[in-house]
């Protein structure tokens, strides 16, 4: 295969989508051993890492719809992981914080999940590590500019 073949960006991905799979299913996997479903996980690493939250920061930061966010937070709200209240200064918007149990397994599930990831990318340098971030990084940005211009050439050529 020659060099410009190899480094093609079909090429490349197709091994990003192949990783991201594999990846993808060993860190779930790695939350599914903790009891924890991945949403309400997400929900708790979330809380646990950026404090109290309104119901809508949750599922903006977390890619959930409504629907799933709701549903997680009145599962993890069930097993008195998390308590639900308004906010101390505008009574329409709902805040979601951790209890104290909450808090707890919240802490040791991220340890455990958080060392799993790092037995699995053990292969990768700090080099490599730093290399595979930074462009990553710089690909979700050009991504996002390409997407976000995209989106508004299609709403001119709606309003036309």
């Amino acid at each position: 295969m020659s060099e410009q073949k190899a480094l093609s960006a079909t090429r490349l991905w197709l091994v990003m989508m192949k990783a991201y799979d594999a990846v993808r299913t060993f860190a779930e996997d790695s939350i599914v051993g903790t009891g924890l479903g991945l949403s309400d996980f997400i929900v708790l690493e979330m809380l646990l890492h950026k404090g109290p939250l309104s119901m809508t920061q949750i599922a903006e930061k977390a890619r959930l719809a409504n629907a799933s966010t709701t549903a997680a937070i009145d599962r993890l709200e069930r097993r008195n992981l998390v308590r639900r209240g308004f906010h101390a200064t505008d009574r329409r918007v709902r805040v979601v914080e951790l209890t104290d149990e909450g808090e707890k397994l919240i802490r040791c599930t991220f340890t455990a999940h958080s060392r799993d990831l790092e037995e699995m990318m053990r292969p990768l340098s700090v080099a490599d590590r730093q290399a595979l971030h930074n462009g990553l990084k710089k690909l979700g940005q050009t991504a996002a500019v390409a997407n976000n211009k995209a989106k508004s050439q299609r709403q001119e050529g709606e309003k036309a």
